[in-house]
């Protein structure tokens, strides 16, 4: 038996808050769902703790009207960007003053231990807005050169914001991908339809509580819930002018069918590697691999969970990332461990999937791979050794607590099998070798490369994906430009068409 069985584990620990905030959040208010509800269940111990009402194709019609004419008619896109800024700000203060609540319900929902909760998700939430109150002033177009327009014309561009917006966020980090979504969308003027995932809706339906108390006017942001359908009915609407999602590939690719030419921005996932050389420190290494995997219960888009070590060192690695894993603590997410349960059964059944199917087909599991306790979602932190790239579990995204080791020797050959996948969310690089790390971030072909680091994020800093993991980023100066679109404007020089060059 694995050591982490031998835990303590208690699912006593009771959540001192429970969601009040059941309903839609459109046009400013509260109001009623006439779709299918939505049972919310914790996952410590799979009872339903809540039940939110579920929109209606009525009710998205609703929602994107409201979006529409707060756009259209309203005063948001017509206030001065210091102005967004101020509520953008406040919007951060309420926050700021709910975050104990907000981390309660976020845990409740999700599973992530309380800890993460109250020190990364809520503040980041919190500063992401912040970031973009920030840039709500400094969107600004071009004067070009008196050599454009064949020198007769006087020519500029101007950034105005795209309308409004689909927004279509997952359960793993529901207040912070809410954040990210939101963010940039207020800054440059849009409005929105946000939906949450149904798995998680209890934070982002809050949110429309901190928006009356913030002064945000009606509309600017409205919240729905319900399933997929819902979401495919709302990223097709024709009052909508843009989507932004993300989640997995097979839903992209539905959303996508849909949408003709409207603009379509995603972050779907990945299956990132992380190459160990051999002249690094391994209990470093070892300490990094099972942070970017088993961070958020290995439910994170850029999941290390593609582990390479150098032959040099790989039996070492090896046993001490086994050690490590089944030292980690598996228990309630109020209480004090270092992973809670998995969200749902759905999940976790999908989770345990992967893991019967690779162990049935012949991969040496050496950590872990299975369930812990008798009630809810939980599982051990597992690790595959000697996994074949071709293994499924080395293809496809687990989304769980479930780590792959290889094995390899040269540094040409590593890029090239950490580089065969259809993902290119995320990497990462450790070495000692600056050299190195240099020459290898540069080939892989991934959005992001973490060097002797990982899982480290900044608002400044672009967050995106290579070939199927999506278009566009997040984060930063550039997920602006998910929110605007650049008008030309050019007119004759003084003096009429013949201009004063004559």
């Amino acid at each position: 038996m694995h050591s982490i069985t031998k835990r303590a584990f208690s699912l006593t620990s009771k959540a001192p808050v429970t969601p009040t905030l059941t309903k839609l959040f459109i046009n400013g208010q509260y109001a009623s769902g006439h779709g299918a509800a939505i049972p919310s269940v914790d996952p410590r111990n799979g009872e339903q703790v809540a039940e939110f009402e579920g929109a209606s194709t009525s009710d998205v019609d609703n929602a994107v009207s409201a979006a529409r004419a707060a756009f259209d008619e309203g005063p948001w896109p017509r206030m001065s960007g210091r102005e967004r800024g101020e509520i953008m700000h406040r919007i951060a203060d309420v926050m700021e003053k709910k975050q104990e609540t907000l981390a309660r319900l976020e845990t409740l929902d999700n599973g992530k231990p309380v800890f993460f909760s109250k020190v990364a998700d809520i503040p980041l939430s919190i500063q992401h807005l912040r970031y973009f109150a920030g840039w709500a002033d400094k969107i600004e177009g071009s004067t070009l050169t008196h050599d454009s327009a064949f020198g007769k014309h006087f020519a500029y561009t101007l950034k105005e914001p795209i309308g409004v917006a689909a927004q279509i966020i997952p359960w793993n980090f529901p207040l912070l991908m809410a954040a990210w979504k939101l963010g940039p969308m207020l800054a440059t003027g849009c409005t929105s339809v946000l939906k949450p995932s149904e798995k998680t809706p209890m934070t982002a339906v809050a949110l429309g509580e901190i928006f009356q108390e913030s002064g945000l006017p009606d509309g600017v942001v409205n919240i729905i819930t319900g399933a997929g359908d819902v979401g495919g009915y709302l990223a097709a609407h024709d009052g909508v002018d843009k989507v932004a999602f993300t989640g997995s590939v097979g839903t992209a690719q539905k959303i996508q069918s849909n949408l003709g030419i409207k603009p379509f921005t995603s972050e779907l996932g990945g299956k990132s590697p992380v190459i160990v050389f051999d002249d690094v420190d391994v209990d470093m290494a070892v300490q990094l691999s099972t942070w970017a995997l088993f961070f958020n219960h290995g439910q994170c888009c850029c999941a290390g969970s593609r582990i390479y070590v150098h032959e040099k060192i790989y039996d070492e690695f090896v046993g001490k990332v086994v050690a490590t894993a089944n030292a980690r603590k598996v228990g309630d997410p109020f209480g004090e461990c270092d992973q809670g349960p998995q969200v749902d059964q759905l999940q976790f059944d999908r989770i345990m999937g992967f893991v019967n199917r690779a162990k049935a087909g012949g991969v040496s599991c050496v950590a872990g791979g299975e369930q812990v306790g008798n009630a809810g979602y939980y599982m051990q932190p597992t690790v595959f050794a000697d996994v074949p790239d071709s293994a499924e579990m080395f293809r496809e995204e687990i989304f769980g607590p479930v780590m792959g080791i290889a094995k390899f020797s040269d540094e040409d050959e590593v890029i090239a099998r950490a580089n065969n996948s259809d993902f290119g969310l995320a990497a990462g690089v450790v070495s000692n070798n600056v050299h190195r790390c240099n020459r290898v971030s540069r080939r892989l072909k991934a959005g992001t490369v973490w060097v002797n680091c990982y899982n480290v994020f900044d608002n400044s800093t672009p967050f995106g994906g290579y070939k199927q993991s999506g278009v566009g980023r997040e984060k930063g100066a550039e997920a602006l430009n998910n929110y605007l679109q650049t008008k030309t404007v050019i007119s004759p020089l003084t003096g009429g068409e013949s201009g004063w060059y004559r």
